[in-house]
């Protein structure tokens, strides 16, 4: 009988400050499972999926990558389905799962969460990221952390742009 070594779990977190916005503005905006494409930079789209399992609720999110000029002109869709297996409104985090993808992941559990700043009365917040992942073919720990932690960064931003030119002040204080 052959044995295997198994590969030790990857761990990471992230962290992105926003200046602006308070996490009872910013919380709305990630509690929303199907809204991620609003925000993640890297993701196209985002969207529900029927499943069998009622009590399930399962994400379809997808990036579209041009094709390289060494490419034979197609483009390729990225793509995973995600089930979200926590939400908690009062702590202001949610975790969610890899089910299936094209991209090499073979298990991984993700938790975001929205941190309040240190003062009360003072704007800003925090969005943490963490996750626990097998290892990925083709990749190491650090640049899978760090293609996170730009998610991530790229988030914050996106986020900090929207309350900056619009309402989404007026519309999240207002919740």
């Amino acid at each position: 009988m052959a044995t295997q070594q198994l590969e030790s779990k990857w761990e990471g977190k992230s962290i992105a400050n926003l200046k602006l916005p308070k996490a009872e503005q910013v919380w709305p905006l990630l509690e929303d499972f199907f809204n991620f494409h609003n925000w993640l930079p890297n993701i196209d789209t985002c969207h529900q999926m029927n499943s069998d399992n009622k009590d399930e609720i399962v994400r379809y999110c997808a990036n579209t990558v041009p094709p390289s000029s060494s490419d034979d002109g197609e483009a390729i869709i990225k793509w995973c389905y995600e089930k979200l297996l926590t939400i908690d409104k009062i702590e202001r985090c949610l975790s969610y799962e890899v089910l299936d993808n094209n991209i090499g992941i073979r298990s991984y559990v993700s938790t975001l969460k929205v941190l309040s700043s240190d003062g009360e009365d003072e704007g800003g917040c925090q969005i943490e990221w963490s996750f626990v992942a097998d290892p990925i073919d083709g990749l190491t720990l650090e640049l899978f952390s760090g293609y996170v932690d730009s998610s991530l960064q790229g988030m914050a931003e996106n986020m900090e742009k929207a309350f900056e030119s619009s309402k989404l002040g007026d519309f999240a204080s207002s919740n």
